[in-house]
């Protein structure tokens, strides 16, 4: 396993990160699953574990709790919140009042007296910079939190609660957790000059593009995917996008192979590869899915695989452009860029 410094906190992190998204309803998987996978997760050298309060309405937060029991110390373990639980319109966002309520409700059902980085899951376009960071400037003065970072933040925002930090004297976001893959590359346009300019540590989700680069979706082959039972239009392969995808797939299939090895390897090899990445978070659901994914724990890819890539999916690329997910409002809601 590699380490790399956590942007300029100097908390040393491995280059694969669990995400524990799938624990619990969404993945299907029991608690017993849940602690073999952080039991091989650790044994393999990762030390870094990301949940969210909204993941199954807080059940994913609980099994972690129940998993890294009698280790907590060992783990950088991280949280998000911002997005909607349940139906009461307050319980969601960056305002102090849900902030300070929904971290004490995540560190009950993770059942620990403070998380090491806790994360805005979106940003929220009706809460102020310094409402946000003057909250969690207080939680981390606490001792409930050690750092704090924000996640799919466009880099517009980015910029903007960095300046609202100095400005107002407070705490700044450390981390950024975007979306990156080989197939959807768009934050090498902007985001990622961006947290390389401020020293952000950066956490990519989704390196194997909600499936796409597992090596189980190929040309000729029935889809049959978890992901792909629940959000199908995503996968359909009439729509021109997925097409676009997946005769990307199978170009992509044909370097790994003429580097020896998986496809897997090969995404994941590529995402830390960035010297703007820090880890790659890896959201397994089987004890051999997360194995599979191991792998890929020293793979280094050689600049002539790298530029075989980019000739395939050009830098700055989004193959899947409409599941953007720091795209500015205005570029969604027509209402918001007509007088």
């Amino acid at each position: 396993m590699q380490y790399r410094t956590l942007g300029r906190t100097g908390v040393q992190v491995s280059a694969l990160a669990l995400g524990a998204m799938n624990f619990g309803s969404i993945g299907r998987t029991t608690q017993d699953e849940a602690t073999a996978i952080v039991d091989a997760a650790l044994e393999a050298g990762i030390n870094v574990i990301d949940t969210a309060d909204m993941y199954g309405d807080g059940e994913s937060e609980e099994m972690v709790g129940k998993a890294i029991a009698g280790r907590r110390d060992d783990i950088v373990l991280a949280t998000k919140a911002g997005m909607p639980i349940g139906n009461e319109r307050n319980h969601q966002g960056s305002s102090r009042r849900w902030l300070v309520t929904e971290l004490d409700a995540s560190l009950r059902r993770l059942g620990v007296d403070h998380v090491d980085l806790y994360q805005i899951h979106r940003w929220d376009p009706n809460t102020g910079d310094e409402e946000t960071l003057s909250a969690l400037t207080d939680l981390q003065r606490a001792g409930k939190i050690r750092y704090f970072g924000s996640s799919t933040f466009p880099a517009h925002r980015i910029v903007q609660a960095q300046w609202a930090a100095h400005e107002h004297r407070l705490s700044r976001y450390v981390t950024e957790q975007p979306s990156y893959s080989i197939l959807q590359r768009g934050i090498e346009t902007h985001v990622l000059p961006v947290t390389q300019e401020y020293g952000l540590g950066v956490l990519v989700w989704s390196p194997l593009a909600s499936g796409w680069l597992s090596g189980a979706i190929r040309a000729g082959r029935d889809i049959t995917t978890h992901r792909s039972a629940f959000l199908p239009a995503r996968f359909d392969t009439t729509i021109p996008a997925n097409r676009t995808r997946l005769d990307a797939v199978e170009r992509l299939v044909e370097v790994a192979d003429e580097a020896g090895i998986t496809l897997i390897q090969l995404a994941l090899g590529f995402v830390t590869a960035h010297p703007g990445v820090t880890n790659a978070l890896i959201g397994p659901r089987t004890v051999d899915h997360l194995r599979a994914q191991l792998a890929a724990a020293d793979t280094v890819l050689t600049g002539d695989v790298l530029d075989a890539i980019d000739e395939i999916v050009a830098p700055g690329t989004d193959l899947a452009p409409d599941e953007k997910y720091d795209t500015p409002p205005a570029l969604l809601d027509p209402s918001l860029r007509r007088r």
